[in-house]
């Protein structure tokens, strides 16, 4: 038949009957006649119960995230929650006939880079769990968020939803013929359901879309999971861990939504989703004077403290001689932004820093884009004949997003849904 790899996140492995329920989905594709690795996260709520005794043992208040401990013990500890579940996830399949072993990042091995604690993974060696997959005919249970750093031969991990990230590339490295992510959900939506009741599961998604959705603000993928998978082609199948593994025909296409190559969808809509961040704040350098190097002196300094910066808009006087630049970055590095621009005020010479985070970010996102014009006017207008104010625009050739007032978020991706025909069956 074919090569799987199956990724199943912390919900789905909360406890041992979940994971009991995880291993009738493998016996399922198993039987089916599949070659089978399943890369597992930690049971839910363990990776921040580990985080924070690293918090505790280095004497940090509660809920502070402090950088002074050494983060390659950090990784050593944190890692240990997916070893966890491998391990008994092995024992499960075994007790259910099913030859398997676990596999930690350090065995197979999962090369990354030195940045512990956020590492990116260089290069993933398949052979040995290939030839283990045809000379034993053995399920390969890998533990999804570490890896290991060749320099220092320490354990390394890939930072929060690694586990996602390290399922594809395991999958392109074994030459799998399609990664499936459980989760809990039942695939991509064109909006958060919980938001738009009427918003629908799409059967298949491309890449460049499913990526700008997954870093504007929709939470089913991690995002380096997807830039993978678009750079090795790799078809990633997004389905529910909790549909009864004995009522799914393996032979059939189960319900869930496909993530391929943009060639490989048969009718593509001008927009296909809309995704909305609440966790954004907005600052406002006022009356800069207008001279090369003036967004330099800005965004330099927020760089050096690792702020993201992300929608800019700029402002110039009638006169010519000053400007006001308004940028957002994320609400949880509000603070940090503004004390590092008022630590450079003598430096950027602004008269007054205003700042906000009653504001959210609407996506509009669509490969269609490419060649329909006027897509982002229809918004213009349908939010203006609503009163609602867009505070700033950013665009690219598949997306626009919009600056809004926090109030009015629901309101807006609800009429910008219904505005492309995304509640249609």
């Amino acid at each position: 038949m074919g090569r799987l790899v199956m990724k199943f996140g912390g919900t789905s492995v909360a406890d041992i009957d979940k994971i009991r329920n995880v291993a009738r989905h493998v016996k399922r594709e198993v039987d089916a006649g599949h070659e089978v690795a399943v890369v597992v996260s930690a049971m839910a709520g363990k990776t921040n119960e580990l985080v924070a005794w690293c918090a505790q043992a280095a004497g940090d208040a509660p809920g502070h995230n402090s950088a002074s401990y050494d983060p390659k013990e950090y990784d050593a500890v944190v890692a240990s929650g997916e070893q966890v579940t491998s391990g008994l996830l092995a024992i499960t399949l075994q007790a259910m006939g099913l030859r398997a072993r676990s596999w930690q990042g350090w065995q197979i091995p999962i090369r990354t880079s030195d940045a512990h604690g956020s590492a990116r993974i260089l290069e993933i060696d398949g052979d040995g769990l290939i030839s283990r997959f045809q000379d034993h005919k053995e399920v390969a249970v890998i533990a999804g968020f570490p890896g290991i750093e060749p320099a220092g031969g320490r354990i390394s991990t890939l930072g929060r939803g690694g586990s996602d990230t390290s399922a594809v590339a395991i999958a392109a490295a074994v030459k799998a013929d399609r990664c499936d992510i459980y989760t809990d959900v039942d695939g991509v939506y064109t909006c958060d359901p919980r938001v738009v009741p009427r918003a629908r599961r799409l059967d298949r998604i491309a890449f460049e879309d499913m990526l700008e959705l997954a870093s504007q603000g929709a939470k089913v993928l991690q995002v380096r999971s997807v830039e993978l998978g678009m750079a090795y082609r790799m078809p990633i199948f997004v389905r529910s861990s909790f549909d009864r593994p004995e009522d799914i025909d393996p032979a059939a296409t189960p319900p869930g939504t496909l993530i391929c190559a943009e060639e490989e969808i048969m009718e593509s809509h001008v927009v296909t989703g809309i995704a909305f961040s609440r966790d954004e704040a907005q600052i406002s350098v006022r009356h800069v004077e207008d001279r090369p190097g003036i967004a330099a002196a800005i965004f330099g300094p927020l760089a050096e403290a690792n702020i993201n910066v992300d929608m800019i808009v700029q402002n110039v006087s009638e006169d010519g001689r000053t400007t006001d630049l308004t940028f957002t970055v994320p609400a949880a590095d509000h603070a940090r932004a503004k004390a590092t621009i008022s630590t450079a005020k003598d430096h950027i010479g602004y008269a007054r820093l205003d700042t906000a985070t009653d504001v959210s970010k609407i996506s509009v996102i669509g490969s269609g884009m490419r060649s329909h014009a006027g897509v982002a006017a229809m918004a213009f207008r349908a939010l203006a004949e609503r009163d609602i104010n867009i505070r700033a625009i950013t665009t690219s050739e598949i997306k626009f997003s919009l600056l809004i007032d926090s109030a009015y978020t629901e309101l807006a991706v609800r009429i910008l849904h219904t505005l492309y025909g995304l509640d249609q069956v």
